[in-house]
């Protein structure tokens, strides 16, 4: 009995992953490596959805004026004047620059998040939550490996 229940739980799973496959393959396709300059880490971030440990982000100390892109193909994301101190150990932002992101649902670590992903090369920036402090109410939860800042002159 306990056998056949291990073995139905196996094969339950295996046809979830089966399930899942066709969608991966394609939402991976939509991503592309742009800057051959990337590290493994920036990599694994921007294109199997990982995240860099927190308060590891020289980002977290920039305050100068100027905007935010996209580390992968320079995509303008954020303005410097959204960026706030969150207290998560990640960047953060009220708000992204129109059309900077395209956005899905992500199921894993047992919740349901809002991830996004640059519209320009689909790499995969953080999450949103609804709990930032500006009338927006938005909190783009940024890996700063992402980003790369570009002052005003």
């Amino acid at each position: 009995m306990i056998f056949r229940r291990k073995f139905l739980k196996t094969l339950g799973i295996s046809f979830l992953v089966f399930l899942s496959l066709p969608y991966k393959l394609l939402y991976s396709a939509s991503k592309k490596i742009l800057n051959p300059d990337l590290s493994d880490q920036q990599k694994d971030i921007m294109f199997n959805e990982g995240t860099e440990r927190a308060f590891t982000s020289d980002l977290l100390k920039e305050n100068r004026n100027g905007y935010y892109h996209c580390a992968n193909c320079g995509a303008k994301l954020f303005a410097s004047n959204s960026k706030f101190d969150s207290g998560t150990g990640w960047p953060s932002f009220s708000e992204a620059l129109p059309g900077a992101f395209k956005t899905k649902i992500d199921y894993s670590f047992g919740m349901k998040r809002i991830e996004y992903h640059c519209a320009n090369c689909g790499a995969h920036h953080g999450h949103v939550f609804d709990d930032g402090p500006s009338a927006t109410g938005k909190r783009f939860c940024n890996n700063g490996l992402c980003l790369i800042f570009i002052p005003e002159d």
